[in-house]
């Protein structure tokens, strides 16, 4: 039996705020959506993956989420690391850096934690 990742959930509070940040810091697009009755979940990815991250806005849901801690984080890889740190730091949107293990952190408008790493 073989399972394989198809995609992973973030509830939004700002649908369209979510989706400009998405494709802005990490080249993620819509791939598809479902209208449904109170809430919008909209698939976004890239076309160098089939991996999906499904943003999920609820129309009775107004407040902020409780992200815990946030120790939980979904990792990018990057081709170009200094170019997307740049991107990063001009977004104002990087959150934690570890040079030592040559990684940093990006928040997206909801708190959820992004890690970015090189390809080594």
């Amino acid at each position: 039996m073989k399972f394989k990742m198809v995609h992973e959930n973030y509830n939004v509070t700002d649908l369209a705020r979510s989706l400009a940040f998405y494709e802005k810091a990490l080249g993620l697009r819509e791939v598809r959506r479902i209208n449904g009755d109170g809430f919008i979940i909209v698939y976004v990815s890239s076309p160098e993956n089939d991996f999906e991250l499904e943003l999920t806005w609820l129309e009775e849901h107004h407040q902020a989420y409780d992200l815990g801690e946030c120790e939980f984080h979904l990792a990018f890889r990057t081709d170009d690391f200094d170019a997307a740190h740049k991107l990063h730091e001009e977004m104002g949107c990087i959150c934690y850096e570890n040079p030592a293990m040559g990684i940093y952190f990006i928040t997206d408008p909801d708190g959820y934690w992004l890690e970015i790493v090189p390809t080594r």
